[in-house]
């Protein structure tokens, strides 16, 4: 139903409503007093005083309802339909009470019936009841437009509300629904177009980022050959080389290779790990063969570790050893200090505690250590792309274990919980 149909139908309601209440109210006359028939009706009641009857007043031509009582308030007569009661009743409805005489004597009354209340409580129930019907056709009216604004209106707004909510939370497949006789239609579809465009873009925006990382990781890779070339001759050289100087400089190679093949390791692990291409093989191994990682680290002996207790580990060995390389070559980096190491076996994990003694951080940048590409204050100086303990975390989350920092008065502390076979 259209809005001009609504409007049309509550004018007609309006106007037709007016004149027939007028109409009613001008219908409702009263029977005016005929003055010239009230004085035959009383000359014949007081000359046939004590014989009155219904054929007393056949020709009279009074056209009011009438009543005759003695002094007694006894009904002497009554036109029929007339609802007399007694004198009290007629003086509340102010009906016209004349005395009738015999001798100069007053023997009774006629009572003429005063209509005026009838026919205002007729009116009222007329009036009552039309304005019943108008209300309430207007109130169905009222409804029926209730109903198309909230379906041309309010309806769509809900709709576009939610669209609204949708998009901000990323879900672009979601499309705005619009009915055929939508008002808002061309405004609605600029919305829908708007997603569609949005839609179209992000994925754009993931493809070229999906590409990137690609050829990062594909850089990366290619780039390891190379440099392990570079070390193997640097290694072949030292064995060769007599001169302290030549050493040195050789030494100098090797280091610079292998640093740079540990900032591209970090590099394609994060990015396969950001392409979820980075893949774990947990399986339940010994805790004897953490030893062996640890001494594939051990350079010039800088680490001090106690006997590892013997039990059945939940770990992928490859990327355990890279978390454990991760963390000593901090230690060796950023602290330049001896390292410990303990054990401990405690609520069904193994606990490793990897102990240096260099300047610590501080307790803010804590929580960051583990954020990609964070690296702390105190690494002025020292190479490194922040991604050693990102990607430490990815690997020991992945295998059911964790690892978390902590600082001490006299160093720094990383802790490993290995997940316990069951």
């Amino acid at each position: 139903m259209r809005i001009k149909l609504l409007i049309v139908l509550i004018l007609i309601v309006f106007v037709t409503g007016i004149p027939f209440s007028i109409s009613i109210i001008h219908n409702k006359k009263s029977i005016e007093v005929d003055l010239v028939a009230i004085n035959e009706v009383v000359k014949i009641a007081e000359k046939n005083w004590g014989k009155v009857s219904e054929d007393t007043f056949q020709n009279s031509d009074i056209k009011q309802p009438f009543s005759i009582i003695d002094q007694l308030g006894n009904v002497i007569y009554k036109t029929p339909g007339n609802q007399f009661n007694n004198v009290y009743d007629a003086i509340k409805n102010r009906d016209t009470i004349i005395d009738l005489k015999l001798h100069d004597e007053v023997v009774g009354k006629v009572i003429i019936l005063n209509n005026e209340q009838q026919l205002v409580e007729q009116m009222k129930s007329e009036l009552g009841t039309f304005i019943i019907l108008v209300f309430s056709l207007l109130m169905i009216l009222c409804i029926l437009y209730i109903i198309y604004i909230y379906r041309t209106v309010l309806k769509p707004f809900q709709q576009l509300q939610y669209f609204a909510v949708n998009v901000a939370r990323g879900n672009l497949n979601m499309p705005l629904n619009m009915d055929k006789n939508n008002t808002f239609g061309a405004f609605s579809e600029s919305f829908d177009i708007l997603r569609e465009e949005l839609n179209a873009a992000r994925q754009r925006e993931y493809e070229s980022n999906r590409s990137k990382k690609e050829l990062v990781a594909t850089l990366s890779h290619d780039i390891k050959t190379p440099v392990a070339s570079i070390k193997a001759v640097s290694e072949l050289m030292l064995m060769q080389a007599k001169d302290e100087k030549v050493i040195k400089q050789v030494n100098t190679i090797y280091s610079k290779a292998e640093q740079i093949n540990l900032l591209v390791t970090d590099m394609f692990h994060a990015t396969l790990e950001e392409l979820q291409q980075l893949k774990l093989t947990v399986t339940e191994e010994s805790s004897e063969l953490l030893i062996e990682m640890i001494e594939n680290v051990n350079y010039d002996h800088q680490i001090k570790y106690e006997p590892i207790r013997q039990c059945i580990i939940l770990m992928d060995p490859l990327r355990m050893q890279q978390v454990i390389d991760n963390i000593i070559s901090n230690s060796y980096k950023y602290a330049g200090t001896k390292i410990e190491i303990t054990s401990q076996i405690k609520d069904g994990y193994l606990e490793l505690h990897i102990l240096d003694f260099g300047n610590a951080i501080s307790e803010e940048e804590l929580p960051l250590l583990f954020n990609k590409y964070y690296r702390g204050k105190n690494v002025e100086g020292k190479s490194g792309s922040g991604l050693g303990l990102y990607i430490s975390k990815y690997f020991m989350e992945n295998m059911n274990g964790e690892i978390h920092c902590n600082i001490r008065k006299d160093g720094f502390t990383v802790v490993l919980k290995i997940k316990l076979a069951s």
